[in-house]
């Protein structure tokens, strides 16, 4: 009987703190839907939501609709489970004042984003967490990687990481991390193999995922023995040389930026990248390979009258402008050959075929705010990406929606549309089974039960963009 009782008590507490408008009740009428529990769709559906919670789906004719609720016209659009950016960042981690963290969430939010794992944490994200959970503020539920692990400081002045040069360190930092309330511990670069496996043993007592990077003193083969989360398909180049090349290292993470490296592309061997992919899918190894950024910035490429075309441009204050701009001609003042790019490109995307292939799971994150890419719109870009890769729509969709889920433990709640699973959906205005772009044709969000109309998404890019442009000079 007390725990019946603390159920009530929680449900009641929880009803108390969802604001209002996601008390209310709303019903999607007539409206096709995936619900991503299986491949199919459900035509001429009502999908009633009360409480925040998805309390019906079935046929419009048989669904009754209350009379206190709001009803949303889904005939002629498709409803999918809302988005998951399984990387994402905060121009409010470095040099954006904190204060437009919340019109940053809101921006991803406006897009479909429901769910975002951020994966460089830093104390200012936990309270911010908090805030979106409570209803204070409107946004993606956040899962917050721990700051970054690695073997020295870098990229300053943001480095916000923590260096563990030792084993001691680095169990020293998975515990306070864990202390601290961070869902993960995220590896990026300079770490070795006595404190990789350090960390990995650690994580493991405590009972905290890896996620992250590779680093060449640790490779690919002990990374996938470990399970780690593996992002960016980092050291899989490494792995893939063929035998008897002169070289082994790749383009791997900043080695991308040696240009000496890039003759390592001309040396891939296609089974063994293919083998690669199986071994990932063999041991269980969740794979986030972020392709829209690496393609558009080290592959084809981005002009300047495609980046000023785009949508999320006018998020970015002139200051960040100039800096990506100076970051994209460092490398593009002598770039490697056409035909070794267009290499690049097609081997990160073979990889991902076999990954798919045989089996293994593949994670959609954007890596953004990157290089004139910000978060939300690129999130649809990574999605068109996975299918250009070789993907099925609907596995591209699954790596947004199901698959995080599943990965972050929270597919009871998450990630598909039934009855009783927290009401984050999206309303589109087109079929994303017949062209995956259609995810961008978005006539709706709602997160937690609150109803988000496509003109008020409008204005909140419009304004929050606004308040991020002033943000710097």
């Amino acid at each position: 009987m007390r725990f019946a009782t603390g159920i009530l008590i929680g449900a009641l507490l929880t009803l108390a703190r969802t604001p209002a408008a996601a008390q209310e009740a709303v019903a999607i009428t007539n409206v096709s839907v995936i619900p991503m529990d299986r491949e199919r769709v459900l035509a001429d559906q009502t999908v009633l939501v009360r409480g925040g919670r998805i309390v019906a789906v079935g046929p419009a004719a048989s669904v009754p609709v209350p009379a206190d609720a709001r009803r949303v016209d889904g005939a002629g659009k498709w409803l999918i489970p809302g988005l998951t950016d399984m990387h994402a960042h905060l121009f409010s981690d470095g040099p954006v004042p904190d204060s437009v963290a919340a019109d940053e969430l809101r921006i991803m939010l406006a897009n479909g984003v429901t769910t975002a794992r951020l994966m460089i944490g830093t104390p200012e994200q936990l309270p911010l967490r908090a805030r979106v959970a409570s209803g204070e503020i409107p946004g993606p539920t956040l899962f917050l990687a721990s700051p970054q692990f690695a073997g020295r400081r870098y990229g300053e002045p943001h480095f916000n990481g923590v260096v563990v040069a030792t084993p001691e360190e680095a169990r020293a930092a998975v515990r306070q991390v864990a202390d601290q309330g961070y869902d993960f511990i995220k590896l990026t670069l300079f770490i070795s193999l006595p404190v990789y496996e350090a960390i990995v043993d650690e994580a493991a007592r405590r009972g905290i995922k890896v996620i992250g990077h590779v680093d060449p003193q640790v490779g690919l083969a002990r990374a996938l023995a470990a399970g780690q989360q593996i992002e960016h398909l980092a050291m899989y180049f490494e792995a893939a040389l063929r035998d008897g090349a002169p070289m082994t290292g790749s383009v791997s993470d900043y080695f991308i930026y040696r240009a000496a490296n890039w003759e390592s592309v001309d040396w891939l061997d296609d089974a063994k990248l293919d083998s690669l992919g199986r071994a990932t899918a063999a041991a269980g190894v969740w794979s986030t390979p972020t392709l829209t950024f690496f393609k558009l910035a080290f592959g084809t490429g981005q002009p300047d009258s495609v980046i000023q075309a785009r949508l999320d441009y006018a998020v970015l204050p002139d200051s960040l402008r100039r800096q990506m701009v100076a970051g994209r001609d460092y490398y593009w003042r002598n770039p490697p050959s056409a035909a070794r790019r267009a290499r690049y490109v097609e081997a990160r995307n073979r990889i991902v075929r076999a990954i798919h292939q045989a089996g293994g799971r593949i994670l959609a994150g954007s890596d953004s705010p990157e290089l004139f890419l910000v978060y939300g719109w690129s999130l649809h870009r990574e999605l068109q990406s996975l299918v250009e890769a070789g993907l099925p729509p609907y596995a591209a969709l699954e790596a947004a929606t199901r698959n995080p889920a599943e990965w972050l433990g929270t597919l009871a709640e998450s990630g598909t549309v039934e009855p009783g699973k927290r009401a984050d959906l999206v309303l589109l205005d087109a079929d994303p089974l017949a062209d995956i772009r259609n995810t961008q044709r978005i006539a709706g969000v709602m997160r937690a039960g609150r109803w988000h109309p496509a003109p008020e998404l409008a204005r909140m890019i419009d304004e929050s963009a606004a308040r991020i442009r002033a943000s710097l000079p």
